[in-house]
Order: C-alpha cells, then sequence, then structure tokens
C-alpha cells in the first residue's frame, strides 16, 4: 500500500480498513517516542535507518519478503514525510521497488487527513476524511521510477478530486 501522508491519521486509520494485517516501513527515529515507540518496536513491522540508504533498502526488501510471505500487507509513505495539505512532497521509488522485487501488485491511496488533522498540529478539528482506495497496479516487468509515476499520478489526481479547495488555483 502507497498512502499520501498528510498527518498521523493514516497511520491510525489504516490498519482498521485494511482486510489484511499491516506492517509500516517506518524511520527508527520514531522508536524513541515514548509509549509509541516502544509500542511499534514491539511490533513486527520495518524500521529503517534513512542515513544508509542502499543498507536500508536491503532491509526493506528482506523484511518486506518475509512479511508478503506470511500475508501481511506492507505500507509505505512514499513521499516520506507527512506533507502540509494541498502541497506535493517527493516521491520516492523503494514502494514500487519493493513491489517489483517481491512481484506484488501496489495500491495507492489517497487520505485527506489534513482537513482534520494538520499536519504537526496539536488542535485537531472535526469533520469528514475523504480516503480512495486505487486499482491495484501489477509490478511485474516494470520498472520502479515509471511505475512510481503512476501511482503519484493517481495519488495526486485523486487529492485534487477529493479537497479541491486546497489544491485550488490561486488567483
Amino acid at each position: 500500500l502507497l498512502v499520501k501522508h498528510q498527518s498521523a491519521f493514516e497511520t491510525f486509520l489504516m490498519p482498521a480498513i485494511m482486510p489484511h494485517a499491516l506492517a509500516y516501513v517506518f524511520k527508527k527515529e520514531l522508536l524513541r517516542i515514548p509509549f509509541f515507540g516502544w509500542s511499534i518496536g514491539s511490533l513486527d513491522m520495518i524500521h529503517i535507518d534513512r542515513s544508509q540508504k542502499a543498507r536500508a533498502f536491503v532491509h526493506v526488501i528482506k523484511g518486506g519478503e518475509q512479511l508478503l510471505g506470511q500475508g501481511v500487507w506492507v505500507i509505505m509513505f512514499p513521499e516520506g514525510t507527512r506533507i502540509p495539505r494541498g502541497e506535493k512532497g517527493k516521491y520516492r521509488s523503494g514502494g514500487t521497488r519493493l513491489a517489483i522485487e517481491c512481484g506484488a501488485p501496489v495500491i495507492p491511496i489517497a487520505v485527506t487527513s489534513a482537513k482534520c488533522w494538520p499536519r504537526k498540529a496539536f488542535v485537531k478539528k472535526p469533520g469528514i476524511v475523504d480516503i480512495s482506495i486505487g486499482p491495484a497496479i501489477p509490478s511485474v516487468g516494470r520498472k520502479p521510477d515509471e511505475l512510481m509515476r503512476e501511482v503519484e499520478d493517481w495519488i495526486e489526481s485523486e487529492m485534487r478530486r477529493l479537497d479541491p479547495d486546497a489544491y485550488a488555483p490561486a488567483s
């Protein structure tokens, strides 16, 4: 699963709405957060040291193959960090590289969580978070960057459809 990441909301939401167990790929710095980090550190997930890119990716592949083999879906945020509402981050191909290595399809997901849980905001607002789950995109025979462009195009066009006010052209 490759998911738009606007707030912490989608990290809690995805396990609640998906029909399979999930394992996140996340930066190891999150393990240092009291209670939250300790909790996710005890789960079977893939934590990486982003400063060691090549080694981190080998760790993602190894963990991803094992988890996918057990029927656990792997979830990644291709922009790497939370992105403010109405903005687009740089999409990185780690998720599509993992999918290609494992022969797994990619499922793009657009989430408008920043409408209610803005990035880095302590105060949350009531409202509706829209979620759009795209079609499974086969990865076999694909190139990682080309597959990621397809995922990015789908997610970003869905974001504009789901939250047009955030993406309205400046006047």
